[in-house]
Parts: C-alpha cells; structure tokens; sequence
C-alpha cells in the first residue's frame, strides 16, 4: 500500500505525552470515544453509571500530584480501552480502587454491577494488612505484604485472567506518573515493575504495556543510563529518521513490485531493549548494530516468506541472525520472521515480517481474546491461549508447596527474570522445548516431567552421549536416559541446572523422600519452642486450632506442617503462634490489665520503700493515673513529650510507651487491643530536665556541604546527635536519617524549622515505624 507513509517511533516522546495533565470530562468523553470505536454495542450506561459512582467514591481524594483521585481510575479503563477489552474490565478499571480507598464495599458493588465485576475489582485489591510476628522488622512487614499481594492476585488471575490486565494497567498508568513519588518509593515501585509486573506482560505476549513499561522502569532505576541513551538516540534523530525513511520506501517498492501486499513502517528499538544488549553482551551503545527495525506486516503466512526471499535479494543478511519464530513460537506465542542485514550504506538493521494476525497478537497479547465480545469469562480461556498460561499454573504449584515468602518471592523473581535469554531445543519426538539459556540436560529432563527427572541417569545430544552439566545450544536434540534402578537426584544438580521449575522439582523430591525424618525433626523443634516460651502443646492441639494452621498455609493434614516445619520451610514460631492466637480467642486471660498494672505497681512500690526516690515518674510517664511503673519507650515510634501516647500492656515487660500513630499500634490484631491502656506525660515542669531520643529523615538535593550546615544547626540548638546515616541516590537526591536526643515536640519543632531553612532541604519526616 504506496500510500502509507511511517512514522519513525522515538520513545521519549511517546512517554512525556502520555504523562500529559487532562481534565477528567475530557478523559472520559475520550474514553467513551475509543469504547464506541471497536465494540459492536452502543449501549455505555454501565460504562456511564460506573464513571459517575466511581467519581462520587473518589471526590474528595487528590493524587500525590495534587489532581482529582478519578483521574487514575479514568487512565486505568483508557488504557484497558487500549487494548480494546470488554466492558465488564473496563468498569472494574473504572472502580479498582473504591474498595481499597473508600467506603464503598464488595458487596454494593456487586449489587449494582454484577459479580463479575466484583470479583474483578476484589482480585486487584491489596490486602489491608497482615497480623504481625513477633521479631518481625518494617523489611520483614513489607516482604510479607508484597508476596501475601502476589499470591492473591496469582489465585485471582487463575479464577479470571483480566484481573491481571486491570493491574497491568494500573501499575502503568502509576509508572507514568512516578515522578510526584518520592525517590525511595520510586526506586521501590520501578524495581518491583522491572521484577514482576514487565515480565507478566511480556508472558501474557501484552508488548503494547510491556516495552512502556520497560523504558519506564529504566528511567528511575538506572536514570543516568536512560537519558544518556535518550540523548544519542536523539542527538542526530532527524538523520535517523532520514536513514529508516529511506529503507522503507525501498523495501515497501520491492515487496509490491514482487506483488505482495504489505504495510511497511520503521522504528528506533525501545531503550531497555537495547540496554538489555548492552549489559547482556558487555557492549557500548556504538558497538549494538541492529538499533533500528523494519517491520513488515502481510495477510498470510505465505506471504512472509515470500517477503524474506524479496528482503534476502535486496540487502546482504548477516549469517547466524536469522530466527523462525513463525515454525518455532516463542514461550508466549510471539510469531515473527526475523532477519538482520546490511543497509546500502553498511549500517545493520533488523527486519520482522508477520502477518496481520500475527500483529495483533503481538500487540495484544492474551488481550486479544476478549476484543470486540459482548459478554465475555475470563474463568474460559481457549486452547490456543492455554500455553500462554503454564507458567501461571507452575507459580501457582509454588504457592502451594511453599509457606515462606521469602522464599516464594526469590523463586518468583528468578523465574520472571527479564535478564536471562532463552534456548530452543528439540525431544526425539521433534517437540519444541523453551528453556533458559545455559540449562542443561537436567533441566530438560524437568521440563518433561519430573519422574523423568528423578529417574535420569544420563543424556545423548544430537546422538551423542554427553555429561549430565552439557550447555544445551540451540536446535539440540535431546534424549534423556532414564533408569528404574536410579536412587534419584543429587543435591549436587542444584548447583547445575538453570530453570527454576528444576530446582523446585529437585527440592520437592528431596522434602517428600525425607518426609518421615522431616515430620520427626519438626515434631521436635515444635516441642522444644514450646518448652522454651512455657507453652503447653497438647492445649494447642484442639483439631481447631490446628485447622486454622492447614487454613493459613495450605496443607492437608498435620504431617505436612510437621514434615515443612522439618525440613525448614516453615516455622515453628509461625505455627504455634497461629494455634496460640485461636487458642486465646476461646481462653480468656486470667489477669485482667488492671491486675497486671497493679502487680506492677506493687513491684515499684517495693523497689521505692527499698531505693527512696523523688515523688514523681522516672520516666515522666502516667499510667491510668499510677506514676512511676516500669515502663519503656518503644524504639518503633520513639515517643517525646507532647506526642500523644498508648501504653500496651507487654507479657513480663510492663508497659511499652508508644506514640497513638505508630504503625505497630494501628496494625494491632483485634485480640491484641485489649492490652492497650490509657497513658499521658507528667507536667512539663516535673520532666523537663528528661531527654528522650527521637529520629527523623532529611530528604534534600545532595552538594558539598550539607553534611556540615546539618551538624551546625543541631550544635546551635545544642543537640546531642546519638548517629547519622546517609545515602545518596544517582539522582543526586540525598536521604539523612539522624538519631538524637530532646526534651519535648516543641523542642523538635524548632529544630525541624530550622533545618528546613538549610539551602537544598526538600522535605522533612519523622520516623513513624
């Protein structure tokens, strides 16, 4: 088609228009636009009554950039709109916040849109919080609370895929908008995007999200590499532009002088596209050739191989850069020709052919399932979209079999790594297997089955017998050698296989083999914390209170938490504090807070008639009107004078001291509250000769300096620093965290003020947890 002319895509400026500010009558007459665009019905009254619920939800809430909250949830369903989704998504992309941030509830809105789309909107809700395990630390809190998120929305996506594209779509319209975060939660978010949620896209085979999302997470992450590359990409863009205009007006001539119909346009790579080859192959943005790709877009399969022979004819092709994906589908279905050859000029370029179909699919990915329906399920995926989604079922096998989340989290990360390439071997059978690149024998024998795994006692590559730690190459062909006489794996194989699904099989092996050993062991260690906390077992043993542990962490029976409890996959702590806690639900204390405050109370009156002191609290502290109890400040929060407080009634402590907006305070279980207890500060006069330590976070620009105007304002106040921590990230913003000592909030106040007016501060925060 002549006629067509490309447009030369740079991804720059993609990226600042989409961060663009639009008013949000404007963004939802431009939603309602792009609906009406490609779905088959006219009728947008859920769309409608969705926008106007979702705008009376939100009303009074302002995103971090100081916009109207409805704006994200309008970029949310734009973006689903995008990918031409079903009106059931782009209501739920409309509403996924309301649960989490309003008082709307799960079941108005099931009420009023169906429960579909409530079951959509609940799988993209976080979780609230989580009851917390003694000795936990705030990293310990948020690795919980991140993985405890990824199960629900992995068992949620298993129950209906789309709750992954409302999230995809969530978590990229919140990467364009990152820069009113602040540099820690940028790093934070862009981390977990690059991690999680890019690899899923790029799963799903959802490139139009994926490669934006990309870039995005790029720019915070690495932003001294991002704008390098936006510079000499952009530094002689026109000439560029000139170079791949020129290319594609001489292959679309060729291809339709060979009589094929064809669309042909051209375009820069995206930028963590061509830092992946860079970091991959150890190489400077000079030394990546293939920078540019041309793609061409024909009606049959037929065709793209004719359009090969026309390109082959055209231009020299580099030896060894051909790839079939169109006889050899990538993991996710991607089907392309691809080719690299050398321009006129001697500049290499990339060339992918496909078909229309082939595009869309592409583009869309598992998406395009649901376009143009009127009513879709995401609960029926067809077959053709099954081995798009084998990796979820294999996460989903994880989830089970593992209770720490640390561990989930590592294996989750390792197998989603966007880093790692991929090799494409052949069984004897001709059958097509995607496995990491350096995966050996034994992860091939995995990724059949694991029997086959265990049972493994060597390998033949291409006929050939080879050591069972061969690097598998491309177009192996692989038969494994297995024998009924094999002891199993050894331990040795996790040091040699590549695949996370290979490891997982060989620890699995190895857990249920020891089975018997592990159930005694953490018998044992069960046993033995229970000696150690003066914790009488067989009360805990009510067939309900153990239910609540099969529950929480997904067993069948008592043996397999004893049996994970062995072999270190769980534990023992976390099992009989779960028992404990239903134990104390149907148990009621024997000492109500009162007694407990007025043994302790006694207990100082007996120290005071030993050791006479001064008639008022040593720690400048009222509890219930009772000065002078054993009381502690809690290192959480670190409470000072004019801070509203809470005393919480500890197990052989006495009474912790916390401030009223410590996040240990506010997550408290239920069962636990019941311990807090009023506490206040004595008169200022009677404590003011008290100093109480206290700690808050400097964010400023970094220059030379700082460190030392800091030090001179607290010296000018004279306030005694007890430590100081500092980093600096590369983008030049620094974060102080300083520990110090004063006599009340007033005090603090003044020193926050004057170290706000210290060149370079941004912004000042007490540390609340």
């Amino acid at each position: 088609m002549a006629e067509e002319k490309s447009a030369v895509i740079f991804h720059d400026e993609k990226i600042s228009k989409a961060e663009e500010f639009v008013a949000p009558e404007v963004l939802y007459q431009r939603l309602i636009s792009h609906v009406q665009k490609y779905h088959p019905s006219d009728d947008i009254s859920m769309i409608a009554k969705a926008y106007a619920m979702a705008s009376e939800a939100h009303a009074d809430q302002l995103r971090k950039s100081g916009e109207p909250y409805i704006i994200h949830p309008l970029n949310v369903a734009t973006i689903l709109a995008d990918l031409e989704l079903d009106k059931e998504t782009i209501v739920a992309g409309l509403l996924h916040d309301v649960v989490e941030d309003t008082i709307m509830t799960e079941e108005d809105l099931e009420r009023e849109f169906g429960t579909d789309v409530a079951l959509l909107v609940d799988g993209v809700t976080k979780l609230e919080k989580l009851p917390l395990t003694p000795g936990w630390d705030q990293s310990d809190v948020k690795l919980e609370m991140q993985a405890e998120n990824l199960r629900k929305m992995f068992l949620a996506m298993a129950k209906d895929i789309r709750v992954i594209m409302i999230k995809l779509a969530d978590r990229l319209h919140n990467m364009r908008t990152l820069r009113y975060q602040k540099p820690e939660s940028q790093q934070r978010i862009a981390k977990e995007t690059l991690e999680i949620y890019c690899p899923i896209a790029q799963r799903l085979g959802i490139s139009k999200i994926k490669t934006e999302l990309d870039d995005l997470s790029l720019k915070y992450l690495e932003p001294e590499v991002y704008y390098d590359l936006v510079d000499k990409i952009a530094a002689r863009k026109s000439e560029r532009e000139q170079y791949i205009q020129g290319i594609v007006d001489e292959v679309r001539a060729h291809v339709e002088n060979a009589g094929i119909q064809a669309k042909v346009d051209g375009r820069v790579k995206h930028f963590f596209s061509i830092y992946k080859k860079m970091k991959n192959q150890n190489k400077t943005l000079d030394q990546i050739y293939d920078l540019f790709a041309v793609r061409i877009i024909v009606d049959t399969v037929k065709d793209c191989y004719a359009a090969l022979g026309v390109i082959h004819e055209m231009y020299k092709p580099i030896p060894g850069r051909f790839k079939d994906y169109i006889a050899m589908p990538k993991a996710n279905m991607y089907q392309s020709l691809h080719t690299t050859l050398i321009g006129s000029s001697g500049q290499p370029f990339e060339v992918q052919i496909r078909t229309f179909e082939m595009h869309k699919a592409a583009e869309y990915g598992i998406a395009a399932h649901w376009k143009y329906k009127e009513a879709s399920d995401g609960k029926h995926v067809e077959t053709q979209e099954e081995e798009k989604l084998v990796w979820l079922r294999q996460i989903l096998e994880w989830q089970r079999d593992m209770s720490d989340n640390k561990e989930f989290m590592n294996l989750l990360k390792n197998d989603l790594d966007l880093f790692s390439d991929n090799v494409y071997c052949f069984t004897p059978s001709g059958e097509v297997k995607n496995l990491p690149a350096g995966s050996t024998p034994i992860d091939f024998a995995y990724s059949i089955h694991s029997a086959v795994g265990n049972k493994m006692v060597g390998a033949r590559v291409n006929g050939k017998l080879v050591t069972i730690d061969y690097e598998i190459h491309n177009g192996d062909r692989i038969e494994v050698i297995t024998s009924q006489n094999s002891k199993g794996p050894s331990r040795d194989w996790l040091n040699i296989v590549k695949s996370t699904q290979a490891k997982n099989k060989i620890n699995q092996w190895f857990k249920n083999e020891l089975k018997e050993d592990n159930i005694v062991k953490g018998k044992e260690l069960l046993i033995s914390y229970c000696k150690a906390k003066g914790i009488n077992l067989p009360d805990l043993m009510k067939p309900d209170y153990v239910s609540v542990v099969l529950r929480k962490y997904g067993f069948r029976d008592w043996e397999s938490v004893l049996a994970a409890v062995g072999h270190g996959a769980l534990k023992e702590g976390q099992v009989i504090n779960k028992m404990q806690e239903a134990y104390d639900k149907e148990h009621v204390k024997e000492l109500t807070n009162e007694e407990v405050l007025q043994s302790i109370a006694e207990a100082g009156n007996a120290r005071a008639s030993m050791h006479p002191t001064q008639g008022h609290s040593r720690s400048g502290i009222v509890v219930k009107g009772i000065a002078d109890l054993s009381v502690r400040f809690s290192k959480c929060c670190s409470p000072v004078p004019g801070d509203e407080i809470v005393g919480f009634v500890t197990r052989g402590r006495g009474i912790s001291i916390h401030r009223t907006d410590c996040i240990n305070v506010l997550t408290l279980p239920e069962l636990e509250r019941d311990r807090l207890i009023d506490a206040e500060w004595q008169v200022p006069e009677e404590i003011a000769a008290e100093k109480y330590e206290t700690e808050i976070k400097i964010f400023a620009n970094d220059r030379s300096g700082l460190l030392a105007d800091i030090a001179k304002a607290m010296t000018e106040k004279n306030i005694n620093i007890l430590s100081m921590n500092t980093r600096t990230n590369k983008q030049g913003q620094a974060t102080l965290q300083l520990t110090f000592e004063i006599s009340n909030k007033e005090e603090l106040a003044r020193i926050v003020d004057k170290i706000r007016g210290i060149e370079s501060v941004i912004d000042i925060e007490r540390t609340s947890s």
